[in-house]
């Protein structure tokens, strides 16, 4: 089986529990989901939408194209894109290959913690991507957990590793950065950490 139809595979069955799972976490995230989205305007492709947390903080005037491997995932999302303002359309794809979304025609990517749960050759794929599907000059935004540099959250970071890999798929030694740098379409423009040195956030644009 490759690595996405096992990523599939596990987030149909995480699908089940995942908010309940995700709740300690979501006290936090919650907080930066409307500051994260708050001058994201146009045409807009969320990758990774998972269960739809981040859909009612969208402008109103955001046309959003929203997807994610797991059919499950999109059966919560689009309970919640009910209650959103503005116009969404949910969709099953792979971010590694995209085949039903049009080149050239998106001013913003988002995506939220998508990227650590691929492994990094996915995760290639993934970014060239985000390439073709932004017009020139389009800005993608990218948040991401990576490890941490201080000791003490490293050792909380190395216990609870296993579990998290298991459940979510994710892992905290991810390259995206790396590869956004090394993408010949996309380019850095800025990176901060929102908490701690872990929850990473990259911002870029596509290349004229």
């Amino acid at each position: 089986m490759n690595g996405n139809l096992l990523l599939q595979a596990k987030y149909n069955m995480t699908a089940i529990f995942y908010d309940i799972l995700d709740y300690p976490w979501e006290r936090t995230y919650k907080e930066w989901r409307s500051t994260l989205l708050s001058d994201v305007r146009g045409n807009v492709l969320e990758a990774g939408v998972g269960t739809g947390r981040n859909l009612e903080y969208y402008h109103p005037t955001v046309q959003l194209t929203g997807f994610d491997l797991s059919e499950k995932m999109l059966y919560k999302a689009r309970t919640r894109a009910k209650a959103a303002s503005c116009a969404i359309k949910l969709i099953q794809e792979d971010a590694t290959t995209m085949v039903s979304v049009a080149s050239n025609h998106f001013d913003w990517v988002i995506s939220t913690f998508m990227c650590c749960v691929m492994p990094d050759a996915l995760q290639v794929q993934a970014i060239e991507q985000f390439g073709r599907v932004l017009k020139p000059g389009g800005r993608f935004r990218l948040l991401e957990m990576v490890y941490s540099q201080n000791k003490k959250i490293r050792q909380r970071q190395d216990f609870f590793g296993p579990f998290v890999e298991w459940v979510y798929g994710a892992r905290w030694d991810r390259n995206t950065l790396r590869y956004l740098k090394q993408s010949s379409t996309l380019k850095v423009t800025h990176t901060s950490f929102l908490k701690e040195d872990v929850y990473l956030l990259i911002e870029g644009i596509r290349k004229a």
